[in-house]
């Protein structure tokens, strides 16, 4: 996988990413919205298709992207499918730092040190062409003010925006309630995506502790009560 083509990982940061403040939108969920593009990325390469609502690894051969291998190599030591659930509410946070430091390397971004209250050192970030945040925000507008069907990046990257609430920082205020909502509504153009949206904001919910089915083994409790109904995640699948 050449550089040629930017990731959606890499996509969905520069989308959080405030120009003005150099700080991301929805840190926390972030991290699992990144967890979650990665998986997207890896299926478009070919490495890894869905198994219902588990990931299989179907071709271990490194992409050459360094923290998309990183991924692929965790996932093929797992040995077996792991529900997408598990993967991205797993003990894999971090990933907004990791991507922001990879985005240097790669000088798409460039840091700018400072201080917080003239003692706390920290670190802002600032996108070093603003063309191409605004290339990427144009084809979300494109998407959802046409209604024209988007291509499977697109419609996998704004499934994630959504999943990871980053609707209220590009279409703020009530006079941007339709087009987050369209936004919403962009989840449908592709399977992955979907799926790996509904997984993000399951892990938000706590959904990931239920079991998918009421056929726990006996004697043995969720850490979640059940719930009537199945999860996003897996009505998703089903339809």
């Amino acid at each position: 996988m050449g550089r040629s083509r930017r990731t959606i990982p890499e996509e969905l940061l520069l989308l959080a990413l405030d120009p003005t403040t150099g700080t991301t939108a929805q840190p926390q969920s972030l991290d699992l919205g990144l967890a979650g593009a990665q998986l997207v990325e890896l299926a478009l390469a070919g490495r890894i298709a869905p198994d219902g609502d588990r990931i299989a690894v179907v071709m271990p051969r490194p992409t050459g992207d360094p923290t998309l291998d990183s991924a692929l190599e965790l996932l093929r030591r797992r040995g077996s499918p792991v529900r997408a659930v598990h993967w991205i509410g797993g003990p894999r946070l971090g990933l907004r730092q990791t991507y922001l430091s990879h985005l240097e390397r790669c000088g798409m971004v460039h840091a700018v040190a400072g201080q917080m209250c003239g003692v706390l050192p920290t670190t802002r970030y600032q996108a070093t062409d603003t063309a191409i945040s605004r290339e990427i925000r144009a084809r979300l507008d494109s998407a959802i003010r046409t209604g024209v069907p988007p291509d499977q990046r697109t419609a996998a990257l704004a499934a994630l925006a959504h999943a990871v609430g980053l609707g209220k920082h590009l279409y703020p205020g009530n006079e941007g309630r339709s087009s987050r909502s369209r936004l919403r509504d962009l989840i449908r153009h592709d399977p992955m995506g979907g799926l790996v949206a509904h997984a993000v904001m399951d892990v938000q919910n706590g959904v990931a502790a239920q079991p998918r089915r009421s056929s726990a083994p006996a004697g043995r409790q969720s850490a979640v009560p059940a719930q009537p109904r199945r999860s996003s995640m897996a009505r998703a699948v089903a339809h």
